[in-house]
């Protein structure tokens, strides 16, 4: 019995995926103020369901949850959930994009406002078409340059993105969680064995 009990579990630890949550720190170290960079910061994010947001901020800052259209239009008058206590930890329960900002006045004019697009955790991704495309004819028009250079804006879920898994230790990656795993799972070894 003790070597059946034991070949499932070293089966279980080895067939299972280590699979947790990832906390995402606003604005890194800098945290949720006025000079953060939102855009940069979540294109260097991947946001799954399960995952939070944790936003460190000071006394004269927010988080609001709004909508899109409110993210687009700077408007705060209307905010789905609205926090203030300094530290602000959201759960991404559900897959889509989500829009945050800060309600005092101006700072979400000045750029204090995120779009992350939650992404399901559970589907897989899809697979390239094989099939050749047909290439498209060049237009026989020449362009013209302009001007002023242009910077294209990124859309939320159009930018290539990594995963920054990190926990409130400051411990990240799945090395520290596969120990963890595996402990827990020697520890339920030795309690069948004893």
């Amino acid at each position: 019995m003790a070597v059946s009990a034991v070949a499932t579990l070293l089966f279980l630890l080895v067939a299972s995926p280590v699979a947790f949550a990832a906390n995402h720190v606003v604005g890194g170290s800098g945290g949720w103020s006025q000079t953060g960079d939102y855009s940069t910061w979540a294109a260097g994010e991947t946001f799954n369901v399960g995952d939070t947001l944790e936003f460190n901020y000071g006394g004269s800052h927010s988080v609001d949850v709004i909508s899109k259209d409110d993210y687009e239009n700077c408007n705060t008058g209307n905010a789905l959930e609205s926090h203030s206590d300094g530290k602000t930890t959201i759960k991404l329960s559900k897959a889509g994009p989500m829009y945050f900002t800060c309600s005092a006045f101006g700072h979400c004019q000045s750029g204090m406002k995120l779009a992350v697009d939650v992404k399901d955790s559970s589907s897989t991704p899809s697979t390239p078409s094989t099939t050749p495309s047909t290439p498209s004819t060049p237009s026989t028009t020449p362009s013209t340059p302009s001007d002023s250079p242009t910077t294209p804006t990124p859309e939320v879920g159009n930018t290539p993105s990594k995963s920054t898994p990190v926990t409130p230790n400051g411990a990240a990656g799945v090395m520290g969680k596969t120990v963890v795993g595996f402990s827990v799972l020697l520890g339920a070894l030795l309690a069948f064995m004893c």
